[in-house]
């Protein structure tokens, strides 16, 4: 079980701002979340961390469609204009030891470019940055969390008990027949989920179609995805959770072809939180395995997600 939750206080008086949602994720899984005294905006999970003062925002409205949302994304990255905005001041003000950021993507979170750019007098020694293609990398960012703020040996527990999660998983759905799943990030344009998920999908005991473990997520065509014609289509938009994502719903049946899916004609097509999970690579990865091993072979690991986290498009569309 995770430990997310205030550590009781040690001898330290080190004091990290997260602006990142993982990385704040694994702050609080060592026991480390009285280190916290700034967040991004982004960073939900635990709850408590909502209290922190948020340490940046978006730069534009993120209210959009995401077809509206992913047109301003590229006029920005093309303009070299900012996704985010950093509250350089606060942060002066909240005098961190260490700032976690990442350098995996420029567009899904801030990164220490950002932080620069916007004038924040920081010590490079002082950033933490973060980088996950893979379930190992994943556990690569928690030791270097845990190394950077003296858990070292509480960082190599939180990997051990991650790893065994995982592999309660792989044992659940070792000897059952594996569909095929097309995993979707984004719906306008079509994107496919890479990264780490390919491999969740196979711990989960299905196949992935159209991304490969280590693959940065990509732009595909619906053309794509048909004549792939998965067993399964998981759709977790990055940054949406539930509630936004089915309302793509729409979005997805104006592709031509789209009830002609085998997945949809199966009633097999799954929109899901890929805010807190999918899209995420922090502590909610072994969960988000647990999850595809219920939809994809009604196999609950703990307790279900099933309504909660993740919905059947047409079979719970009621």
């Amino acid at each position: 079980m995770h430990l997310l939750g205030r550590a009781t206080r040690r001898g330290t008086d080190m004091r990290v701002v997260s602006l990142l949602a993982s990385g704040t994720e694994i702050v609080c899984a060592l026991g480390a979340g009285d280190m916290l005294v700034g967040r991004s905006h982004e960073c939900d999970n635990p709850d408590w961390v909502r209290s922190l003062p948020s340490c940046s925002s978006p730069a534009f409205d993120v209210s959009g469609s995401s077809r509206e949302i992913d047109a301003e994304v590229r006029r920005r990255m093309h303009a070299g204009e900012p996704l985010y905005i950093i509250h350089t001041d606060l942060i002066t003000a909240l005098r961190p030891d260490v700032v976690i950021a990442q350098t995996h993507c420029e567009v899904c979170a801030v990164t220490p470019n950002d932080v620069q750019r916007d004038g924040a007098c920081l010590d490079p020694r002082q950033m933490v940055a973060l980088s996950a293609f893979s379930l190992d990398d994943i556990s690569g960012s928690i030791l270097a969390v845990a190394e950077r703020l003296g858990l070292a040996e509480r960082g190599r527990a939180v990997v051990a008990a991650e790893r065994a999660r995982l592999d309660a998983v792989r044992a659940a759905t070792a000897h059952r027949p594996r569909p095929n799943v097309a995993l979707l990030e984004w719906t306008d344009p079509l994107f496919v989920m890479g990264n780490w998920m390919p491999e969740v999908v196979m711990a989960a005991g299905g196949t992935p179609l159209l991304a490969h473990p280590g693959d940065y997520s990509s732009a595909t065509t619906f053309e794509c995805v048909r004549d792939a014609d998965p067993d399964v289509v998981i759709v977790a938009p990055c940054g949406f959770p539930l509630e936004r994502a089915l309302a793509e719903r729409h979005v997805l049946e104006s592709y031509p072809g789209w009830r002609d899916l085998r997945a949809v004609r199966d009633g097999s097509v799954v929109i899901a939180d890929g805010n807190r999970f999918f899209n995420r690579s922090g502590m909610t990865v072994s969960r988000t395995a647990e999850m595809v091993a219920e939809m994809l072979h009604g196999v609950c690991i703990g307790e279900s997600s099933h309504g909660s986290w993740w919905r059947w498009l047409d079979r719970d569309a009621s």
